[in-house]
């Protein structure tokens, strides 16, 4: 059964057309990554999804019932933007009042078991004013978790992360998938959400480009030659003359995208008096892959 089933979703916000037909389709127990610029509808779509806005055409399914079925709403736990939580209390007495708002039954033990699990135990003494950005964070999901919801939306939870947060929201999040929530998640932190996510959804103008599991998306991605050379400037040089696509990276080595095999690089370089000091094939990420996605839609448009 699949968590979520959208189909030709329409939102109008007077004469701007936020979402144009977008589909969508989350696997139930997936962490789905939904990417896209800013402005090309993935706030809107989550929005839609949580009920918190009414949508102009179109339809929501799920876990296979209508999206406006309150038991199904029921099942949704959500941190949009930022924890609606009051700043001069504690950790555990915002969980109090949240779970107290869904009338959750023996609300202490469950608290308890949630804070663990975003490795929070230690701070629901802590007023959340004093919560650093990354315990805020964990605060929200936290407080997304009360009532032990089926589906998770998450907009942007890891950014403003630093690396120790980062980790502690992967495990967060990849725990909760094995226990078989669906995690529905939006980032601009491309890197991070390739760690994680089991599925990808890529948004733009409104309309779904492309979804794609993990596998699918290491498959599209394109290999590469990496190298670094005695003469860097000159070895880059003749390679632009012989491939199409000759780029130096952030990290000072030379990608060649459409060479055969490495070795024949190598013997180009030699033949032109080269010598190549390092050699590797590699492998664009996600991030890089949603970048050429970009431009190729940009240029068919």
């Amino acid at each position: 059964m699949n968590a979520i089933e959208i189909k030709g979703l329409t939102k109008n916000f007077g004469a701007k057309q936020a979402l144009k037909g977008l589909t969508m389709t989350v696997p139930q127990g997936a962490i789905y990554g939904f990417i896209g610029e800013n402005g090309s509808g993935k706030s809107t779509t989550e929005k839609l999804i949580c009920g918190l806005m009414p949508f102009d055409g179109g339809s929501i399914r799920l876990f296979g019932r209508s999206g406006d079925d309150a038991d199904v709403r029921a099942s949704i736990g959500v941190l949009i933007e930022s924890p609606g939580c009051f700043p001069n209390l504690t950790v555990w007495n915002n969980m109090k009042l949240q779970a107290a708002n869904l009338g959750i039954k023996n609300a202490d033990a469950e608290i308890r078991k949630i804070l663990k699990t975003v490795r929070m135990e230690g701070a629901a003494g802590n007023k959340y004013k004093n919560c650093s950005l990354g315990m805020k964070q964990r605060i929200g999901i936290a407080m997304a978790l009360l009532g032990d919801p089926a589906l998770l939306v998450l907009d942007e939870p890891i950014n403003g992360l630093d690396a120790d947060g980062m980790r502690i929201m992967r495990e967060v999040l990849t725990e909760l998938s094995r226990k078989g929530h669906t995690v529905v998640i939006s980032s601009h932190i491309l890197g991070e959400l390739e760690k994680i996510a089991t599925h990808y959804g890529i948004v733009r103008g409104g309309k779904m480009l492309c979804e794609m599991t993990a596998e699918e998306l290491d498959a599209g991605c394109r290999t590469y030659t990496a190298l670094r050379a005695a003469e860097q400037n000159r070895a880059k040089a003749i390679l632009s003359c012989r491939y199409s696509r000759v780029e130096e990276d952030e990290a000072g080595y030379i990608r060649v995208y459409d060479a055969k095999t490495p070795e024949e690089v190598v013997v180009h370089l030699y033949e032109n008096g080269i010598t190549v000091n390092e050699l590797r094939r590699a492998k664009i990420g996600l991030e890089e892959y949603y970048i050429d996605l970009m431009k190729e839609k940009g240029e068919n448009h």
